[in-house]
């Protein structure tokens, strides 16, 4: 670690934060990463010299342990606090991540609407200027030079520019993000291996707008070394691939196994600064039936812990077709059945679920939900969350609470929010 006073800004390279993502009400910084500290503001970079993490240290910044994250897409997050163990009991995490775009967030508060948090935003863009002007007639050791002068490079329109690369690398959008992804705070690296998805359901509002089509080994080779180049050095700050799109599953174990070993090597996660290396993908109903104990016995052996989230939605056969989702009320119990039996049976791999919340479900939806749930299990299973997700769209946020607490208390699983994060 290197530390240089730079007229009123404190400048520190190289600093060292978690190696593992852990549950913590406090603001937690993982990796290698350099900080800009000005009397009004904290700042966070990663080994790009790209801004990361953003932080108003006065006394009218919203609250002291809170603070803006830019994500690689570009995109800034207010990360609220909101009462820690009420949040926890509704997300799984003591943050609210609140988005600068439209979601299906059941939290009313707008920190964007914030005057310190735009002041905040708007200290980002003079940033530049100040270091330039900051820098004239210095003698600064080469190491906090190289440093600075990679943020000065990193304009406002670079890093918009920096974006667009990476959708233009993948070839795509991520209009979601796994639910399950929030264990390493969405710091997941897209590769996509099947565009589309298979169900194409009426209700659902983050469609690709594309039909179900797998990707050849040197799409995904070309992309793994795109991303590679674009990542750079701060690749060592990364440790979990998501492989996108909808149903990644449905692409098969040898597309799904070629992948995730692939990025293992190429991202060198075996010398990531951050421990535990996690994989992410989706999956449909049909897919998740599909799969045989073979395919999971290969998931198992790969190396990361692996995560497969399940868009079951509803266990109730009329709300499927208010839904306009082309399966089964069986098919979903068949599904859910078998996430319980894998999550019992493998070390390595996690299956979760995501169900519905809507202002007006039909009678028969929260009940085939807790049947489901009070025949399958017992007791109380920690392992394979279950995820609620509301329609974007809904009116009523007191009955969507309603909703989720009713399940919370029938379920013998972790049940949470599902929040729509892109990337």
């Amino acid at each position: 670690m290197e530390t240089f006073q730079l007229n009123n800004l404190t400048i520190t390279i190289n600093k060292e934060g978690g190696d593992r993502y852990s549950k913590v009400s406090y603001p937690a910084r993982y990796g290698r990463y350099a900080e800009i500290r000005h009397p009004d503001y904290l700042c966070h970079f990663n080994l790009l010299g790209e801004i990361r993490h953003l932080q108003g240290l006065g006394q009218d910044w919203p609250h002291p342990a809170e603070w803006l994250k830019r994500t690689i897409g570009n995109d800034w997050i207010y990360y609220a606090s909101g009462g820690y163990g009420d949040v926890f009991d509704l997300i799984g995490e003591y943050y609210i991540p609140c988005f600068s775009y439209a979601g299906n967030s059941i939290f009313t508060g707008k920190p964007f609407q914030n005057p310190e948090v735009q002041q905040a935003l708007q200290f980002r863009l003079k940033l530049s200027h100040l270091l330039k002007s900051s820098l004239k007639g210095q003698q600064l050791p080469d190491s906090i030079n190289t440093f600075l002068q990679s943020i000065i490079r990193n304009s406002e329109k670079a890093l918009a520019r920096k974006g667009h690369t990476l959708h233009s690398v993948i070839q795509g959008r991520i209009p979601v993000l796994p639910p399950d992804s929030r264990h390493v705070d969405y710091e997941v690296i897209p590769v996509i291996i099947a565009d589309g998805c298979r169900h194409n359901c009426g209700f659902c509002e983050i469609k690709t707008g594309s039909d179900f089509t797998i990707r050849s080994k040197q799409n995904i080779l070309r992309q793994l070394t795109e991303l590679q180049h674009f990542f750079g050095e701060d690749i060592t700050n990364y440790n979990a691939v998501f492989l996108g799109q909808h149903d990644a599953l449905a692409a098969g174990a040898d597309l799904v196994r070629y992948a995730a070993l692939k990025a293992y090597d190429i991202f060198r996660f075996s010398n990531s600064t951050i421990k535990g290396p996690s994989l992410f993908l989706f999956g449909s109903v049909d897919s998740f039936i599909e799969t045989d104990e073979e395919t999971f016995d290969c998931f198992n052996r790969l190396p990361y812990t692996t995560y497969i989230n399940i868009g079951l939605e509803s266990a109730d056969q009329d709300t499927l077709n208010l839904l306009r989702k082309p399966i089964s009320a069986e098919d979903v119990r068949k599904a859910f059945c078998r996430m319980l039996e894998i999550n019992r049976k493998y070390e390595y791999i996690e299956i979760t679920a995501n169900f519905i919340l809507m202002d007006d479900a039909p009678p028969g939806h929260h009940q085939a939900f807790i049947d489901m749930m009070q025949h399958g299990l017992k007791r109380r299973y920690s392992k394979g969350a279950l995820y609620l997700s509301p329609l974007k769209g809904f009116h009523d946020r007191k009955n969507i609470l309603k909703q989720f607490h009713a399940i919370r208390k029938g379920s013998m699983m972790p049940v949470y929010f599902y929040l729509i994060q892109r990337l």
